[in-house]
């Protein structure tokens, strides 16, 4: 593959934005350009109100192979591995943050920071062959920032195992622990994530972008305060007209006609 060509692509189709990781010949790392394609997209999308739901896919057989090691290597200053792992941050925190749900289409393998990459997405489906692990202290790296997502996926035990062995988890496995939602044949990951993202489709985008901020912001606070936030939320959610007229719409016995 020509590295003129694009490091990830967008297509835009009823609502629903696919960015593709396009590095496939090497696995799609995530390199210093695939970062900064991907936050490139991504900030472009989350400005983008006619984009309801954001789907992260990636060509070729492995889903993402982590952070660049190759060109980690060539610059070893902890000046430049601050900057590589904020930038890398960054992306991870404009998934969470965006108002638009982000649904992994996870193919292949995920390891290291492609496996934080599926973490930090709000949904994920899987294929059977898919594999995940945070490998890096394989090579004497603790995965210390995809710890970060993925302890806030799985339990801390089956987290830590990961993290300490290296070792792979296949996709069933992942998805008995919540690091995936749903797990398909190969030949039905579009068809599922199709059904995810007409699900979400079909719900008012306002109770969708204040729900997932609400959601992310509580899991960080004390119980008391998220329930302070919580009220807060739902409160300012039942003023909007799409909250008004699903009510208005349940008392009636119809179904909501909700203007988007």
């Amino acid at each position: 593959m020509s590295d003129n060509q694009a490091y990830a692509l967008k297509s835009v189709s009823g609502g629903v934005a696919t960015l593709t990781l396009n590095r496939g010949d090497k696995f799609n790392p995530l390199s210093e350009e695939m970062l900064a394609a991907l936050q490139s997209e991504l900030d472009a999308v989350k400005a983008d109100d006619a984009v309801r739901v954001v789907v992260l896919a990636a060509a070729g057989k492995a889903f993402c192979a982590g952070h660049d090691l190759k060109q980690m290597r060539a610059e070893p200053s902890e000046e430049y591995y601050k900057k590589l792992f904020n930038q890398c941050s960054k992306v991870m925190l404009t998934i969470q943050q965006m108002p638009q749900p982000v649904i992994a289409r996870v193919q292949g393998i995920a390891t290291a920071a492609g496996c934080q990459l599926v973490s930090m997405c709000d949904l994920a489906v899987a294929a059977k062959e898919a594999k995940f692990a945070v490998s890096g202290v394989n090579y004497g790296l603790f995965c210390s920032t995809p710890s970060v997502g993925l302890s806030r996926n799985v339990s801390r035990k089956q987290a830590m195992e990961m993290l300490l062995t290296g070792e792979f988890i296949d996709a069933e496995t992942a998805r008995e622990r919540g690091l995936v939602n749903r797990v398909v044949a190969a030949e039905e990951l579009d068809t599922e994530i199709g059904k995810l993202t007409a699900s979400i489709l079909a719900k008012p985008a306002v109770a969708i972008a204040m729900g997932k901020q609400l959601f992310y912001k509580q899991l960080e606070m004390g119980i008391g305060a998220a329930y302070q936030l919580a009220g807060q939320t739902m409160a300012c959610n039942m003023m909007d007209e799409a909250a008004l007229e699903g009510v208005q719409a349940f008392i009636e016995k119809r179904k909501p006609a909700w203007s988007k």
